[in-house]
């Protein structure tokens, strides 16, 4: 264990994010030098936190299986080569869980029961910035080839974790990514300030180094590379496509210009934050923004929006507002529902809660100018004499995904779906088709980050013993179970 005092003398700390002023003038990460250098100074302190708990239901939370209090102690002892080791073991990307997961983890910190719990998530991060600074992370190309090809479809970081795992397994893997760069929303659905795309890059390079192919721009299932030809072509196929159709508002004014899918608006924005023209781009210049809501992605359009100037910003949700505290339908160890403050909420904008949106306005033009809401009750139902208009000429729709694109890839394989529309699969994430995997969202639904790489660590190890027999390759949570707090 850390220092067995250490949740006793310390109280929880966490990184100082820059100045609301200062950062919203940028598209730099709101951590000043990057989270996990801001960090350092008090990282030691904070991962010392950890109690000799006996049963860590962090492992629980974590559906990676990150061993988490071995590598607390390594950095209380400042043993930074040994944290990494432990962190990789169980994680291929913790640069990208310690900044964007929502670290289920600590919320099942057994210290969590009646204190602030370890910072688990900064210690995270910290033990991968500084193992990249260190120079601790190093290409990890196969000793020998298996003569087996693998193409894996899609470049999230489901699809990034297979890859990684089953080019280190010996097989020559191919990713294919239909946007013009690797990383699928990584790259072009998560924020600049969120998490700048140099630490997707290199660890990019990594994977080159370690043998992976990268070939972008290509639509498979189109007329360049079919189904058929993909299948003929390699010995598994990994679908990791993400659940990229987002669920749609269908109510009078739908039609009009200026409402927008969050993931029209996004990528544009993240593409010019990175200095690409983008032709036609939608921006929140100087109007009226009505987000519709009140997850990540809504969070995500709100720090966009604020950055690119907008006059004002609303956002809302349907759920009543949470609380500051533990629900009691929602004890220890699950994932509990609060109000949470992410770095954009920060920054400015309205978060309304309870309301209902029950009519887009146009103007004579045929664009938005306002949209009519109301306030719902506990079941959901207008209640009466609450409706209202509120400026909108720029409306972003980020109400979560409906599953996967079917229309090319999905259509032509022809596997079969289940009741909500996702690729379905098998324990060992195998759909119906033979040598056909399915990682991630596309078969889960949408999710979070670290159920991502989990099923892609998961389903090499599936692929692997498919292409082989057998495998060395570790294999976290089968799809078929779910933790507490799911």
């Amino acid at each position: 264990m850390a220092d067995p005092k250490g949740f006793l003398k310390n109280g929880r700390e966490v990184a100082t994010r820059r100045p609301v002023d200062e950062r919203v003038h940028d598209w730099d990460e709101v951590y000043p030098d990057g989270v996990g250098r801001a960090l350092l100074p008090i990282i030691n302190t904070q991962a010392g936190r950890c109690m000799d708990c006996g049963i860590p239901f962090c492992h629980q939370g974590c559906p990676l299986g990150n061993i988490i209090p071995e590598w607390n102690d390594l950095v209380w002892r400042d043993d930074w080569d040994g944290a990494i080791e432990r962190l990789h073991a169980t994680n291929n990307f913790p640069e990208f869980t310690g900044r964007l997961c929502p670290a289920p983890c600590e919320t099942s910190c057994v210290l969590g029961i009646n204190q602030d719990p370890v910072t688990i998530k900064n210690v995270e991060v910290s033990i991968i910035d500084r193992a990249w600074e260190s120079r601790a992370v190093r290409p990890q190309p196969p000793e020998w080839l298996s003569g087996r090809t693998v193409a894996v479809i899609g470049s999230g970081p489901a699809g990034l974790a297979a890859a990684q795992q089953l080019t280190r397994a010996g097989h020559t893997v191919a990713v294919y990514e239909r946007a013009d760069k690797v990383g699928g929303l990584l790259r072009y659905g998560i924020p600049e300030f969120k998490m700048e795309k140099k630490h997707l890059d290199r660890r990019l390079d990594q994977m080159r180094r370690e043998g992976t192919i990268f070939r972008t721009g290509v639509d498979v299932g189109s007329d360049a590379l079919t189904a058929e030809r993909l299948r003929d072509r390699y010995d598994a196929v990994v679908l990791a496509v993400g659940s990229t159709l987002g669920r749609e508002l269908p109510i009078p004014g739908r039609e009009l210009d200026g409402i927008h899918q969050a993931m029209e608006f996004l990528p544009q924005s993240n593409r010019a934050s990175l200095g690409e023209e983008v032709d036609g781009q939608i921006r929140a210049d100087g109007k009226h923004v009505v987000i519709i809501g009140g997850g990540d992605t809504g969070a995500d359009c709100l720090g966009t929006s604020i950055r690119q100037g907008a006059a004002s910003i609303t956002q809302l949700e349907i759920m009543p507002q949470p609380g500051d505290t533990r629900p009691a339908n929602q004890p220890w160890p699950t994932y509990p529902m609060l109000f949470r403050v992410s770095s954009a909420h920060e920054e400015g904008g309205d978060r309304v809660y309870s309301v209902s949106t029950q009519e887009f306005l146009g103007d004579d033009e045929g664009r938005v100018r306002a949209l009519r809401l109301c306030e719902v009750d506990a079941k959901f139902q207008p209640v009466e004499g609450t409706e209202r208009e509120i400026p909108a000429e720029l409306v972003l729709l980020a109400m979560g995904f409906t599953g996967p694109q079917q229309e090319g890839l999905v259509e032509q394989l022809g596997v079969d779906l289940d009741e909500r529309g996702n690729v379905a699969r098998d324990g060992s994430y195998a759909s119906s088709l033979p040598g056909v995997f399915v990682a991630g969202d596309a078969g889960r639904g949408q999710s979070l980050i670290v159920w991502a790489i989990a099923e892609g660590r998961a389903a090499a190890a599936a692929v692997d013993t498919y292409l082989t027999g057998s495998t060395n390759l570790p294999a976290p949570i089968p799809p078929t179970e779910r933790p507490l707090v799911v």
